[in-house]
């Protein structure tokens, strides 16, 4: 079963949060911000199924399935530099979506698989891609004989009602050199600084957790994890899915999007770096000599 938001932070364990902006808390004891709201299992497996990707948060997922893949390049490319031939060779992505990033990975992994909740996107991935893609909660999967040297969760863990009890998860399901990658917003880099609650990314009730190189830090080092990389990362972007987000917040026209649909200019893509997304790479260390972060 997908597990309840955690009534107070995830990272410390506090129960004591006060308010930062509307309809976000504050940590009182380590400062992590997260969402003041309380999701239950069937309220969260709703909110991220065919619609998110095709109306909600995107335009349509699938016809920007070239730009995406174009940061999950970027992506793989970064984390190949930490790889080792002979130990790290499969790899599970959490929150897999349509399969984009595992069609690249598996040129790479001599094994690649995925999970999400998204039941349309693991059907995507396993019937037109051919991937090894569940649908389901990865709290409830068993890792007794599928263990997996890489885990990634791209832009996925601020999603998440109980990241700790994820990464929890990862620590037991992996062996000691096993790698973990993920991308979150930084709600502590100067572009959310000086936005405060117009930060782009404050977005409730999907993103629920804000995190910071400090917080992130902190999840991971408790859970047997060393951080060996922690860099800001851009991306890159359609015309077409920067009209829909402006469009879905009514800062333009709704028609807008149509017109340059049909003139064929929603296709063209940007990168853009605001430095308020970190890109993180951790180790899984042995139990028996944990150390502190590394940057």
């Amino acid at each position: 079963m997908i597990a309840e938001q955690r009534p107070g932070c995830v990272i410390c364990g506090d129960s004591m949060g006060r308010p930062f902006y509307p309809g976000l808390l504050k940590c009182s004891s380590c400062g992590h911000i997260y969402a003041d709201l309380s999701l239950q299992p069937s309220d969260y497996h709703s909110l991220y199924q065919r619609g998110y990707f095709f109306g909600d948060e995107y335009h349509d997922y699938l016809s920007d399935k070239r730009v995406i893949q174009k940061n999950f390049k970027l992506r793989l490319k970064v984390l190949t530099r930490f790889l080792e031939r002979d130990r790290h060779r499969s790899l599970l992505e959490i929150g897999c979506a349509y399969g984009f990033f595992l069609e690249l990975a598996q040129q790479r992994f001599e094994r690649v698989a995925g999970i999400d909740i998204c039941e349309d996107g693991t059907r995507y991935a396993r019937e037109t891609l051919g991937l090894d893609a569940v649908g389901g909660d990865f709290l409830s999967l068993d890792f007794s004989e599928n263990r997996y040297e890489v885990v990634c969760l791209w832009d996925t863990i601020e999603h998440l009602p109980r990241p700790d009890l994820i990464i929890d998860k990862i620590a037991t399901a992996t062996e000691p050199g096993a790698l973990l990658a993920l991308t979150t917003g930084d709600i502590g880099s100067l572009n959310a600084r000086l936005s405060k609650q117009r930060w782009r990314l404050i977005y409730p009730p999907t993103h629920i957790h804000y995190f910071t190189s400090a917080t992130v830090g902190r999840l991971l080092r408790e859970r047997g994890f060393e951080i060996i990389f922690d860099r800001t990362c851009g991306c890159y972007r359609s015309i077409d899915f920067v009209l829909h987000m402006l469009a879905r917040e009514k800062r333009l026209p709704s028609i807008l999007p149509r017109v340059l649909h049909r003139l064929g200019w929603d296709r063209w893509a940007f990168y853009l770096n605001l430095f308020d997304i970190r890109y993180y790479i951790a180790r899984r260390l042995d139990p028996s000599r944990r150390t502190g972060d590394t940057a």
